[in-house]
């Protein structure tokens, strides 16, 4: 053989460490294969957060196994970094590849761990459970390496079975040899499972068959059940019986927010709601998020979705979901399992005790839930997908952060939709919804959270992130930990949290409108213009201002925030009267509450004044008549939005002026005009239609003088109230109609979900920045 033949058919050793989120995911089986298809021999295994391993062969083969373990990875996995090392290492004596055990780094040192998402019910996994002929037909748990559970159940990486909250269910001889084979879908799937050896239901002294019977019977007889899903428990009854839904409601004391409904498939869907491209795609990914969809040509009853014309739909995510939508045929609500402003119940005995007063019976199993991670919720604007609450099957993949961090940390989040962030290095992990903090078993359930992704990540947090407001349960928890703090400002936080997940460091002009936020002179704020970077802001315009008369009291009730713009909105040199308050908005009030109110705001008593574009929502749905008192944080803009539906409206009027260094946009030029327009009988929606669009034009033109005066033409939008699509709409059209770049979070919550994410970025940043 010539000598070139025989230095090509010299073997070649190479290592390889592969990070990023590769644990859980079907990775070292997809080695496995990719290697003995190339006939190499070493070996593959789970290393503290990454995958580690060797191969030996010729050349060619080696390279070709390079490249594949770059671009033919699982579809679960999330590659960050992968290293090679080439040595001169005796090729192994193996003549095979195989799968070692779970052991520790090469090299000796830790490295990022990162947590794999829960997966919903892959296709295949789907045909076995619906096939009579298979081993698992109508086994609830049936999952293997490509779905199933990950998040939820882990005790602790390297991921293993023995790490997880199956390890009590010993495999039976069958799935052993599954999970043995290198050419089975399960090949080291550690859930893995089956009707003789895995979890089993139970419905009070009912088990397996019959305990699903005993609650497809209950829900279909007009009864609700809790049943227990991925990461958690959930509430269940038929969609389609308006006394059920009903029931729910006073149940659980739920009156207004929407609730999500499942579907068996996507066709069911297409009945329910519009679904578009952009929408399919995201009903049908591996994450099973609700997604927020217009309505379609089958309704529900109104109870369902009040005040809304959207539905959230979402697909099974189990096994169990498919068995119950399968035997009942009809779409079900299927909500979280908690009391309202509780956190979601995980613990079987919790749920006994808890959610009896709310259901007729419980379908549990004995499967742990280790890790509480509630319905993900996502919305589709055009072909733009939101993330609204980022939770199972999104968290808490790991999200970039332009600077890295020099140190580890967390952003302690806000108040209300709380997360919180562990950053280090260019990584941050957010972590799932939790709820809001103002309940005492919802801050347990943030501090026992905050603990187990510390361990499961390796993070261990050497400074703190944190709002400013004094008030808030993150903030005080921030101030007792004893760590270096960093007050990132609200606003600030959710425009940085829309900058570093498009990997923006530089300066930005930021639009942040939201509900509240202590600004940093005090005062609180909600509807702000600011340029800014990652390190620092400028405010360089706002909303007027208007009185918020009894504080929280009027966050419940819009027609206090009303009266509140009427009497006393910021003024700004407009000549004239303030507009009076119309007599069919206070002949439904209390006139002894009316009163009350109006000597509030005239001797400042315990009404703050807030520059808030949420606020201002309220006070125009509680005068146009939508809502006067709500039950969740913006329901009374989901009401104006829903009651403007796709009419066009001319604008209402709107100026915009300058005011104390800033540019001010006057609320009650718009409120006037609103006023005027509805006593010569313009209709409820057509000025809801327009109000949205005076409220973008105006933003539009905020922006515009700002960026004449030097700001820069990228805009991130940011704050809960770009949730509304149609302002989100309007607002992107006219900026880019301006040659603006504009940005907007997808992966992060645009609302408070996102601020724990924002305030990581601006610690990490503003720690880069003074190292350097």
């Amino acid at each position: 053989m010539p000598r070139r033949a025989r230095e090509r058919q010299r073997a070649v050793v190479r290592d390889f460490t592969v990070s990023g989120t590769v644990q859980g995911v079907g990775f070292r089986p997809f080695v496995h294969r990719t290697a003995t298809a190339l006939r190499l021999t070493g070996w593959v295994a789970n290393v503290d957060g990454h995958v580690e391993g060797s191969v030996c062969g010729v050349p060619d083969a080696v390279a070709s196994f390079t490249h594949r373990l770059r671009t033919d990875a699982p579809p679960l996995s999330r590659i960050h970094e992968v290293r090679f090392r080439d040595h001169d290492a005796p090729p192994s004596p193996s003549r095979a590849f195989v799968v070692r055990d779970s052991g520790t780094s090469l090299s000796g040192a830790a490295s990022p761990r990162e947590v794999p998402p829960d997966a919903a019910l892959c296709d295949a996994c789907l045909a076995e459970l619906l096939d009579p002929r298979d081993r698992r037909y109508r086994h609830p748990f049936i999952s293997c390496t490509d779905c199933g559970p990950r998040a939820s159940i882990i005790e602790a990486l390297p991921y293993d079975r023995a790490r997880t909250t199956m390890r009590r269910f010993r495999m039976c001889a069958d799935c052993a040899s599954e999970y043995a084979d290198p050419h089975d879908r399960r090949f080291h799937a550690e859930p893995i499972a089956c009707p003789a050896c895995g979890p089993r239901l139970a419905w009070e002294d009912l088990r397996g068959e019959d305990a699903l019977r005993a609650a497809v019977k209950t829900v279909g007889s007009g009864g609700i059940i809790a049943l227990k899903g991925l990461g958690g428990y959930q509430l269940v009854c038929d969609a389609t019986d308006p006394d059920a839904v009903g029931e729910l409601r006073r149940r659980k004391h739920r009156p207004g927010n929407p609730f999500a409904v499942m579907v068996g498939d996507i066709e069911a869907a297409r009945r329910l709601a519009r679904v578009g491209t952009t929408a399919h795609a995201e009903l049908t990914r591996g994450a099973r998020p609700v997604v927020l969809l217009p309505l379609g040509p089958v309704r529900l009853p109104t109870a369902v979705h009040p005040r809304t014309d959207r539905v959230g739909l979402f697909l099974p995510t189990t096994g169990l979901h498919h068995l119950l939508l399968c035997d009942l045929a009809r779409p079900l609500i299927v909500t979280s399992g908690n009391r309202v402003g509780e956190p979601l119940v995980v613990d079987d005995t919790d749920a006994a005790r808890t959610l009896a007063p709310i259901v007729d019976g419980v379908l549990s199993h004995d499967r742990a839930v280790r890790a509480r991670y509630d319905d993900s919720v996502t919305e589709v604007t055009g072909r733009t997908v939101l993330t609204v609450r980022r939770a199972r099957g999104l968290a808490p993949a790991p999200l970039p952060l332009p600077r890295s961090a020099p140190l580890p940390l967390v952003g302690a989040g806000a108040q209300s939709k709380h997360t919180f962030c562990l950053a280090e290095g260019d990584r941050a992990h957010l972590a799932a919804h939790i709820g809001d903090l103002g309940d005492a078993a919802t801050y347990e359930a943030f501090q026992e959270s905050y603990d187990a992704l510390r361990r499961l990540t390796g993070v261990r947090p050497r400074a703190v992130a944190h709002d400013p407001h004094p008030g808030y349960l993150s903030t005080q928890w921030a101030h007792a930990g004893g760590l270096p703090r960093i007050a990132v400002q609200h606003h600030h936080a959710h425009l940085a949290a829309c900058a570093a997940e498009h990997g923006w460091s530089r300066l930005f002009t930021g639009v942040a409108y939201d509900g509240l936020g202590l600004g940093d002179d005090g005062a609180l704020w909600g509807g702000e213009i600011m340029v800014a970077d990652l390190t620092s802001y400028r405010r360089v315009g706002r909303l007027a201002t208007a009185p918020l008369p009894g504080g929280e009291a009027a966050v419940r009730n819009p027609w206090r925030t009303a009266l509140g713009h009427l009497y006393a909105g910021e003024r700004l040199g407009r000549p004239g009267p303030a507009p009076r308050a119309p007599g069919d908005f206070t002949d439904r009030l209390d006139p002894r509450a009316v009163t009350t109110v109006r000597t509030m705001i005239d001797r400042g008593l315990n009404c703050p004044a807030a520059s808030s574009a949420g606020r201002f929502f309220d006070a125009v749905a509680s005068l146009l008549g939508l809502v006067d008192t709500v039950s969740y944080e913006g329901e009374a803009a989901v009401a104006l939005e829903t009651a403007a539906g796709r009419l066009r409206a001319a604008p209402l009027a709107h100026r915009v002026l300058r005011a104390g260094g800033l540019w001010v946009y006057d609320t009650t030029t718009t409120l006037t005009d609103l006023l005027d327009r509805r006593a010569d009988g313009e209709s409820v929606p057509l000025l809801a239609a327009a109000f949205h669009r005076a409220l973008a034009e105006a933003t539009a033109e905020l922006v515009r003088r700002a960026v004449e005066a030097g700001a820069p033409r990228t805009v991130c939008l940011g704050g809960g109230c770009f949730v509304n699509q149609r302002l989100l709409t309007e607002v992107r059209r006219l900026l880019r109609a301006q040659g603006l770049r504009v940005l907007v979070g997808r992966a992060v919550p645009v609302g408070d979900g996102g601020i724990s994410y924002g305030q990581a970025a601006v610690a990490a940043a503003r720690l880069a920045q003074a190292k350097e």
